[in-house]
């Protein structure tokens, strides 16, 4: 049985051998060449997967952003462009950006283990009630082992993250106040301005979750959580690595551990690559 610590270890070392995806200067000219500008790489690229969805659609499954913001950007998107092609631009983007971050290593042997891995596990996992993670299972495989291990790991990402929307909802935390926590909460990655910016809240509205939450007395004066507040955030990490086991059972603890001690040092490469360290 895999241990839970092991599990969310893993799943923190996979975060940015996908999330990289979102700030490579790859996708940005792979999008602005299909007519996409701004936030509508980022939402038709993500949402793609599921077909030429509405906004509605999106709004549902991304949850942490401002209604009007996915519908502004998603406005015209598949008249000039459709998903087949999205998903080629998103899948050379990750290619090309894996292959400047991480040079020669980008086709070594790790690699290939690690998208096996990954793989192994992807393809047992349940999609009922997890739509994002069922729209990009339904992907046809890559036969790139770079990007088997890219798609790999989306998967699991995506599996997870279908799961945390779910225990958020389950919480009662709104999309706004799941940034405020996740902030409070010391897990965020992003700067809150950065963070509040890109889901397209405005001071009043964050300021608006801010006091729904001092108001169940979750959230102190000062913006860091409250006892209750640290209790809750934990149920819901706690909650969404749990209920993201399952395909982990079947590599097992000790495939758990390799595969997170194998991932280990590109995470840490791509991670430096983003941000710049």
């Amino acid at each position: 049985m895999v241990d839970l610590s092991t599990a969310a270890k893993l799943a923190a070392r996979l975060e940015p051998c996908h999330s990289f995806i979102y700030f490579a200067p790859e996708a940005g000219l792979n999008f602005h060449g299909l007519g996409l500008e701004g936030g509508a790489g980022y939402f038709a690229s993500r949402s793609a997967a599921l077909g030429p969805v509405s906004p509605e659609v999106v709004i549902a499954t991304f949850y942490n952003f401002k209604p009007s913001l996915v519908r502004e950007s998603m406005a015209g998107v598949w008249d000039v462009t459709d998903p087949a092609a999205v998903l080629a631009a998103r899948h050379d983007a990750a290619a090309k950006a894996l292959r400047r971050m991480l040079g020669e290593d980008a086709d070594g042997p790790d690699i290939a283990t690690i998208g096996e891995l990954c793989r192994e596990a992807a393809v047992t996992a349940d999609p009922a009630g997890r739509a994002l993670f069922a729209g990009h299972a339904g992907l046809p495989w890559p036969d790139d082992p770079l990007l088997v291990f890219w798609h790999a790991i989306t998967l699991l990402r995506e599996f997870r993250g279908d799961g945390h929307v779910s225990a958020l909802m389950l919480e009662g935390v709104d999309p706004v106040e799941a940034l405020v926590t996740h902030v409070a909460s010391g897990l965020a990655r992003l700067p809150k301005a950065l963070l509040q910016a890109t889901r397209g809240w405005t001071d009043e509205e964050w300021a608006a979750g801010e006091a729904r939450l001092r108001s169940r007395g979750l959230l102190a004066e000062d913006d860091a959580l409250t006892p209750e507040g640290t209790a809750q955030r934990e149920r819901i990490e706690a909650t969404t690595t749990r209920t993201a086991m399952a395909p982990l059972e079947v590599l097992g603890d000790d495939g758990v551990s390799r595969l997170s001690d194998l991932v280990a040092p590109f995470s840490t490469k791509i991670r430096n690559a983003m941000f710049g360290r």
